[in-house]
C-alpha cells in the first residue's frame, strides 16, 4: 500500500457545525438528540474524507471525539446497503471500548435500519455467535475473541466494505498486532480502512503502509486534549500521606465525578478498599476484574452510584464517561503520554475539567518530564516533609486523615454531611 498523504489544505471552508457535514438527515437527527452541534477537530477533518470512501489515518488523543469520526461515516456509507451481512468491522483493544462503541453506534444510528453487535472476551460466546450468524451490519470486536469466532467458521466477511482499527498504539501495547494482522489478511482487499491512534510508533506506521491505500492524514497536536479545557495542579505530598490527602480532596464541593489513577492492579484494589473503609462510595476497574465486575463498576460510576472510580491505565482506555469533573493521579505515571491519556478522561468533548497529581519526592523527576512534554509549568501546592516511604503506609494501611482526629475538614460540624456527600 502507499504512503500516507496529508491533505490539510483540501477544505476551502472550515466546518463549524454538523449541519455542514455530508451526512444523511437521519444521522444528523441522531447527532442532535445526543446534544452535539459542533464537530471536534478530528471529526471535522476525518468525516468528509471518510464519507467519500477514502482511507484515513487519524492521530488524536483520547477524548477528542474520534469514535464519532469513524462511526458517522460508516453509517452514512451503509445507509443504502442490504441488510443481513457484515459490512463494517471495528477492531478495538478492550472490552469496555467495544461495548461503548456499540452503545454509541446504537444512539447515532437509532433512525436507521443498521444494526451493530459487540464481540469481546470475558462473556459467553453463544449470544455473540447468534449476532454474527444473523448478520449484524456493523461488528465492534476485540481481536482475540473475534479470532475465536472466525476459527469456528461462522463469521462471513465476504461483504465487508469498511475496516476501522481503533486505538492502534494501545493494541500494540497490549500485544494484539499479530492477531490484528491475521484478521486483516482474511478480509476482502477491496475495502476502506481507517486507523486511529494517539501516537504513531514504528510498528503502527508499518501496519498503515501494509494495509492502507493513499490515506488522508489528520494529525491533531499531541498535547491538545491535555492542554485544552484541563487545568493542572500538582500537590507535593509524602508518599505515606497520599491517601490522607486524597480523602481531603474528595471532601471538596466541586468533586462531582472523580477518576483516580493508581499504577498497578494491586494498588488500585488496596486504595479502593481504604477509601471504602472511610465511607467513600467507590468503584474499581482493572484488567483482573471479570467482565461483569468491570461493567458494574463503570455503569455505577456513569450513573453516579459511586462518584469515585479507581482505575489502572490499561482499563482507562475503556472509560468513556461524560462529565468527569476531576482526574486525580494517585501515582505519577512514568511516561508523559500516559499522563495525557489519563487527563483526557476529563474535559471531554471540549468541556472543562481539572487534573490533580499527587507527587511524592521520588516521583518529581517523572513529573518534570511530564511538564516538559506538555510545555506547561504546572502550579504546585503543599510540600514534602521527609523522604517518603511506600504510598500506602506500613503494610498498606492509610495514614490518619485529619478529619478523623479533629472532626470533618474545614470546620464542618461533626456528623454534618454536605449535600451530595461521597459517603453512605
Amino acid at each position: 500500500m502507499s504512503e500516507p498523504q496529508r491533505h490539510e489544505g483540501e477544505a476551502t471552508k472550515p466546518i463549524e457545525h454538523f449541519d455542514q457535514m455530508p451526512l444523511h438527515a437521519s444521522l444528523l437527527q441522531g447527532v442532535k438528540e445526543m446534544g452535539y452541534t459542533q464537530p471536534t477537530p478530528i471529526q471535522a477533518g476525518a468525516i468528509p474524507a471518510a464519507v467519500l470512501g477514502r482511507d484515513v489515518i487519524g492521530t488524536a488523543q483520547t477524548g477528542s471525539g474520534k469514535t464519532a469520526a469513524f462511526l458517522l461515516p460508516i453509517l452514512e456509507r451503509l445507509m443504502g446497503a442490504p441488510t443481513g451481512r457484515i459490512q463494517a468491522l471495528i477492531l478495538t483493544p478492550t472490552r469496555e471500548l467495544a461495548i461503548q462503541a456499540e452503545q454509541f453506534l446504537t444512539k447515532l444510528g437509532r433512525h436507521t435500519h443498521l444494526r451493530g453487535a459487540a464481540v469481546y472476551g470475558g462473556v459467553g460466546m453463544e449470544p455473540q455467535e447468534r449476532a454474527l450468524r444473523r448478520g449484524a451490519e456493523i461488528i465492534v470486536a476485540t481481536p482475540g475473541r473475534l479470532l475465536d469466532h472466525m476459527r469456528r467458521g461462522y463469521v462471513d466477511f465476504r461483504s465487508l466494505r469498511i475496516l476501522v482499527l481503533d486505538e492502534g498504539d494501545r493494541m500494540l501495547d497490549m500485544g494484539f498486532l499479530p492477531d490484528v494482522r491475521t484478521i486483516i489478511e482474511r478480509l476482502p482487499r477491496e475495502r476502506q480502512t481507517m486507523l486511529f491512534s494517539a501516537t504513531m510508533p514504528p510498528e503502527i506506521v508499518r501496519l498503515s503502509r501494509d494495509f492502507l491505500s493513499n490515506p488522508r492524514m489528520i494529525r491533531m497536536q499531541e498535547t491538545t486534549v491535555a492542554a485544552a479545557g484541563v487545568s493542572h495542579t500538582a500537590v507535593l505530598v509524602d508518599g505515606d500521606r497520599k491517601t490522607e490527602v486524597l480523602l481531603g480532596l474528595l471532601e471538596r464541593e466541586d468533586m462531582i465525578s472523580v477518576l483516580v489513577f493508581a499504577r498497578t492492579k494491586h494498588r488500585a484494589d488496596r486504595l479502593a478498599h481504604q477509601l471504602s473503609q472511610r465511607g467513600v462510595r467507590v468503584g474499581v476497574i482493572h484488567g483482573d476484574k471479570s467482565q461483569g465486575q468491570r461493567v458494574r463498576a463503570l455503569e455505577g460510576f456513569r450513573r453516579g452510584h459511586h462518584p469515585v472510580l479507581v482505575a489502572t491505565d490499561i482499563a482507562a482506555r475503556g472509560i468513556d464517561v461524560e462529565g468527569v469533573s476531576h482526574v486525580i493521579n494517585y501515582d505519577v505515571p512514568h511516561e508523559p503520554e500516559t499522563y495525557v491519556h489519563r487527563v483526557g478522561r476529563t474535559a471531554r468533548a471540549q468541556r472543562q475539567g481539572q487534573a490533580i497529581t499527587l507527587v511524592a519526592r521520588e516521583e518529581s523527576d517523572d513529573f518534570d518530564t511530564i511538564e516538559k512534554f506538555l510545555g506547561l509549568t504546572i502550579p504546585r501546592e503543599g510540600q514534602w516533609t521527609h523522604r517518603s516511604g511506600p504510598s500506602m503506609g506500613p503494610r498498606g494501611h492509610a495514614g490518619t486523615h485529619p478529619a478523623s482526629r479533629h472532626g470533618p475538614s474545614r470546620g464542618r460540624p461533626s456528623g454534618q454531611r454536605r449535600q451530595g456527600s461521597w459517603r453512605f
